[in-house]
């Protein structure tokens, strides 16, 4: 058999175990804008590489690996200690300090244990929500929800206002600890940009004043509160480039393809050497 009718084949083979009900992300959000029903009606070996983003490798050695991903050159780190993550594209901030950004689920990240925390986008009561903020209540345990109810009302019913942070252990996360911070709902806050950046300046500032040298963030606001993606990307991007240098690390772990173009897109334009 041939080389090409032996990847036919092994493509075929792949293709037949994928759920027929869904479209692959990577395929919906393509600049082809194929339909479902046009993805599964590619012959096998196209449809499979519709599903991954190439990675041209240049050269590897024991700390990164250099490569180009559609059309970028990024250097690609270690990967970060989290169950579902993926290889880490890093800028530097300045000579002592790093800022990663990653696909991945945050409430697996973690670095040290010890000096860590993950930033959650939280409501101001801070008892936990949906999204992200839900997910990290839940992996944290019952304990970061008494943890937050027990930190003090600004007003009634308010424990973080807008744009501030607050900062709890982590619990049952890998994570040390949580450091809270609500970020603006996009039309409804008559500022939305200030308060954005507010809540990663205040989060790094609550990081700095506890001792902590990594910190990852998810997309403040992307979710539900309807932040536009590159207009977010830009406002983190700059605002940790402007107060996160007193960090080892700044990370960003963001769960979509979307997002994670976004952000890449505004650090590549930010952090230009």
């Amino acid at each position: 058999m041939s080389p090409s009718a032996t990847c036919h084949k092994l493509s075929s083979a792949l293709l037949r175990s994928l759920p027929t009900f869904k479209t692959p992300r990577s395929f919906q959000t393509s600049r082809l804008r194929h339909s479902s029903r046009n993805f599964y009606a590619l012959s096998p070996t196209t449809a499979i590489h519709t599903l991954i983003r190439p990675i041209s490798v240049f050269s590897i050695n024991s700390q990164s690996i250099i490569a180009v991903g559609s059309g970028r050159r990024s250097i690609i780190s270690g990967v970060s200690t989290m169950a579902s993550g993926e290889g880490s594209v890093t800028f530097q901030l300045t000579p002592s300090s790093l800022l990663k950004i990653q696909k991945g689920d945050i409430t697996q990240w973690s670095v040290d244990g010890s000096s860590d925390a993950i930033v959650n986008p939280a409501n101001e009561r801070m008892l936990g929500g949906g999204g992200a903020d839900g997910a990290i209540h839940r992996a944290a345990g019952p304990e970061l929800r008494d943890a937050c109810y027990k930190v003090r009302e600004v007003h009634p019913g308010v424990r973080c206002p807008t744009g501030e942070a607050r900062i709890t252990p982590g619990f049952r996360l890998p994570a040390s600890h949580v450091i809270h911070t609500v970020g603006p709902i996009y039309d409804a806050n008559p500022n939305p940009k200030a308060s954005l950046t507010n809540a990663y300046r205040n989060s790094l500032r609550v990081a700095k004043e506890n001792n902590i040298q990594y910190i990852a963030f998810p997309a403040i606001s992307c979710g539900v509160y309807g932040y536009p993606y590159d207009e977010a990307a830009t406002v983190a991007i700059s605002t940790v480039k402007e107060f996160g240098s007193d960090l080892k690390e700044v990370h960003f772990v963001l769960f979509s393809d979307e997002i994670y173009d976004a952000w890449v897109t505004a650090a590549n334009e930010q952090l230009k050497n």
